[in-house]
């Protein structure tokens, strides 16, 4: 059961689909144009950033919570390293769900291959979903395929640029049986000419143990080389961080 919680919060933290490219023709008058917009931008990601990323996570029946204050940095060329600055809570989710977050995420950086979680047509049908209430375009998305990469829900665009600015839904396949659903939002804004994400929750519902969820919220200090903000760890040390990684 502990390995399907883990799994499931981390495919919901780092694997939601965040890039556009190939699949279609964006110029296809049977999409609707919000989506031909969207299909059409730059999604270039960052080639380079530095962060801190803000981690909290609770399982209210198990009566466990923990939090973690971390910079992360990642290159093209040096890869993804993160360094614990602040942390406190349960040992087992600051050990097994967020720093194996943060682990998969090395790996998955590593490997850079995007295809398999991308928002191309490729991997999804997408179908007009109307107005949202807060003035954004919804579509629907509906994977092509079940796979734990892929989310079963819908996007929000500005209506004016196509431009993608959260998405939320449950992951396309279950994690294992233990863990039958994760609920997922994640948010999104251009930085220094990226799209990089900004705010993730996922919510696993765990046989026997109830619901989980894990919280990130990331602020920059630099994309692509340009400084964009000044963060700071919101907590003091409270246990001793290991080495950056």
């Amino acid at each position: 059961m502990r390995r399907g919680l883990i799994r499931s919060l981390l495919l919901a933290s780092i694997a939601v689909p965040v890039v556009v490219h190939g699949g279609s023709d964006p110029n296809s008058p049977a999409m609707p144009r919000v989506l031909q917009r969207f299909l059409a931008l730059d999604s270039a990601q960052a080639t380079a950033y530095r962060a801190l990323r803000h981690l909290d996570a609770r399982n209210e029946r198990m009566d466990k919570t923990a939090w973690m204050d971390v910079w992360t940095e990642a290159d093209v060329n040096g890869g993804f390293k993160y360094t614990v600055v602040a942390e406190g809570g349960s040992g087992f989710i600051r050990s097994k769900v967020f720093r194996a977050s943060l682990e998969k995420e090395r790996e998955m950086y590593a490997a850079g291959d995007p295809s398999r979680s991308a928002l191309t047509t490729d991997n999804y049908i997408f179908e007009d979903g109307g107005t949202a209430l807060n003035g954004l375009s919804a579509l629907t998305v509906t994977p092509r395929r079940k796979d734990v990469l892929l989310v079963d829900g819908s996007i929000f665009l500005n209506p004016q640029d196509g431009e993608l600015m959260r998405i939320e839904g449950r992951l396309a396949k279950a994690p294992s049986f233990w863990v039958p659903r994760v609920e997922i939002e994640r948010s999104f804004q251009r930085i220094a000419g990226a799209r990089m994400p900004v705010a993730t929750r996922a919510v696993a519902n765990i046989r026997m143990a109830g619901r989980a969820t894990f919280e990130m919220t990331y602020e920059y200090e630099s994309v692509n080389g340009r400084q964009v903000g000044t963060p700071e760890p919101r907590f003091a040390r409270a246990d001793p961080p290991p080495q950056s990684r």
